[in-house]
């Protein structure tokens, strides 16, 4: 494999949609934080094979775990939550891979965090402390408003006030009585006709034969979605869609297509075979949370498959500058992050090739992978930052 940062993204990206990945690509330029969040591949392709957290027990792991990766959602049971929330590179691999991904971003993410090293180090240990408790005890729990603190559970209850008219009008305008999404080439960007066509047929298709209300998934528009940063350039689709009536119970809806994980190079444990990209997505992803977001579903469409799941109100991220240069409050974020990560893990365990909590439970009561991963994150954040000055100083080739 090639040393040469660019060339490595440029075939990793292979294939995206041009102008989707100059935004990309623009994105990851602004900071060294955002690249390391759009290049999760590099992290897994630099990661040492004789690495001794290798041999720590499998779970199923969200793949890509950093500080930007939880969220707020609305669970198939009407309640709110915080957890993981994305799954694009799930798979069964060692529990320490997510762990030292996420420690890795608290370094890197520093400047965004707006503290020092010391303080970044202080953090990762607050994260890890609680990761480790949260094994040791072997229940997992969930994250709601009632059992939130800090930053999250000001996250939550400002969620309460927010209203589906209110949050269809930040994305949509009104014409005789009906919804569009609105185009501002910023979060929504303009579909071909035939990608509306296709789309609509799509998720026609898809709710006759899973027998899905059809009045409620009657398609009212469909665009191209900007979001994320890892995935841009894949296709990605905001759809209105009816829902329970024009023109304030239309629902919004991500339609977003999955591809191979970028781990599975790497992986040697084996996986299952699933059905398609997505089924893989969404089947850890229901394993994991311990309730999973409402209206998520699976779309195949020959060899591409999709992930469907709705946008809501409620869904958002914790401020991460929300801190008011009170550590503890960071402090509090992170062990709740640790907390979260433990839980998921020990959620889906015993589930074909995961272990049983008796494995994990030693895991946590063992030592030495916690002093492992603060050595290897350490040192990587360092082959961070120079891959981003090469990057930055090289990317225009990518655009020409």
């Amino acid at each position: 494999m090639t040393n040469n940062i660019i060339d490595r993204i440029y075939h990793f990206n292979l294939g995206r949609n041009p102008k989707l990945l100059e935004l990309k690509y623009k994105a990851m330029r602004s900071d060294v934080f955002t690249f390391y969040r759009g290049t999760c591949h590099l992290f897994y392709e630099d990661f040492p094979k004789d690495s001794p957290l290798n041999a720590a027990p499998p779970v199923w792991i969200c793949g890509d775990l950093h500080l930007e990766n939880f969220g707020s959602y609305k669970g198939d049971n009407r309640l709110v939550y915080f957890d993981l929330n994305d799954f694009d590179e799930a798979c069964l691999a060692p529990c320490t891979w997510d762990v030292v991904r996420f420690i890795t971003s608290v370094i890197v993410g520093s400047h965004a965090l707006k503290v020092n090293e010391s303080e970044a180090l202080h953090l990762s240990n607050s994260f890890l402390d609680a990761y480790s408790n949260a094994l040791a005890k072997g229940t997992p729990k969930s994250v709601e408003k009632e059992t939130a603190s800090g930053l999250v559970k000001d996250l939550l209850r400002s969620l309460k006030n927010r209203l589906r008219p209110e949050f269809l009008d930040q994305h949509t305008k009104q014409k005789k009585g009906k919804r569009y999404l609105i185009i501002d080439n910023k979060r929504i960007m303009e579909a071909t006709e035939a990608e509306q066509q296709k789309i609509t047929k799509l998720i026609s298709n898809w709710h006759k034969s899973t027998q899905k209300d059809a009045n409620f998934y009657q398609v009212l528009d469909v665009q191209q979605r900007i979001a994320g940063t890892g995935s841009l350039g894949l296709e990605r689709y905001a759809v209105l869609v009816e829902g329970k009536g024009s023109p304030d119970g239309n629902y919004l809806l991500d339609l977003k297509q999955t591809k191979t994980s970028s781990l599975q190079p790497y992986l040697t444990l084996p996986q299952p075979d699933w059905s398609s990209e997505s089924a893989r997505v969404v089947a850890i992803q229901q394993r994991v949370q311990g309730t999973p977001p409402a209206l998520l579903g699976v779309i195949v469409e020959g060899n591409k498959s999709y992930v469907l799941r709705e946008l809501q109100p409620v869904q958002d991220r914790v401020s991460l500058q929300a801190w008011d240069g009170k550590l503890e409050r960071l402090e509090k974020l992170m062990q709740t992050m640790g907390e979260v990560t433990a839980w998921d893990q020990l959620r889906s365990r015993a589930r074909q090739g995961s272990p049983i909590a008796d494995d994990l439970i030693k895991f946590a009561h063992s030592s030495d992978w916690r002093n492992q991963i603060l050595k290897y994150a350490i040192s990587y954040s360092k082959q961070v930052e120079l891959d981003y000055q090469e990057f930055c100083q090289k990317s225009s080739i990518l655009s020409s």
